[in-house]
């Protein structure tokens, strides 16, 4: 069975490549969550996320961004003893930042509509034949990250934009030969 290249052979990644990277997102509070976990993986590989997402569901109280916008620095402290996840001062803050920022955009559903608007509702199809062909960012990542960061968003530049964007299924960057490709169009 033929695969994006990227996933390898590692059964937790090839997982995630089958079931969940690509598929369309539709429930806001999701969409926050992936874009904080890229924000963590900036600079790292998303193997390393993906083993670590169930501590940082923990350490998030389960990605509730009603608690998480109440956070100051106690909790920005009890995070950076959690070996669980990634200690990074700026993206636990960031984390913080976005919850407040999700919430000021009017929580999920308002979310979920702010996002989808920037492809009419409907996934992006491109036709990628290899994994050389998929692009680090695009000026649509560009212009969705502007209006993050105008929004009051933080680690959301338009590389990690981008990668959020493949993963939440707003783009179907499957390559053309991955059996995912044709099965998300």
């Amino acid at each position: 069975m033929d695969r994006c290249g990227w996933c390898g052979t590692d059964p937790l990644y090839v997982a995630y490549h089958d079931t969940e990277w690509g598929v369309p997102e539709r429930d806001g509070r999701a969409l926050w969550e992936k874009l904080i976990l890229d924000g963590f993986q900036a600079g790292l590989s998303w193997i390393t996320i993906l083993r670590k997402r169930d501590a940082f569901r923990t350490a998030f109280a389960g990605f509730d961004p009603v608690e998480i916008a109440r956070w100051g620095e106690p909790e920005i402290a009890r995070l950076l003893a959690d070996p669980g996840i990634v200690r990074h001062r700026g993206k636990c803050e960031a984390a913080i930042t976005n919850a407040r920022a999700f919430l000021d955009l009017g929580g999920p559903e308002a979310f979920a509509d702010f996002i989808w608007r920037h492809v009419d509702g409907t996934p992006l199809q491109p036709e990628r034949p290899d994994i050389a062909a998929v692009p680090a960012f695009t000026p649509l990542s560009e212009r969705l990250s502007k209006e993050l960061k105008h929004a009051g968003f933080r680690f959301c530049g338009p590389t990690i934009t981008y990668a959020w964007m493949q993963a939440t299924g707003l783009v179907n960057d499957h390559v053309t030969t991955c059996h995912r490709h044709a099965a998300l169009r």
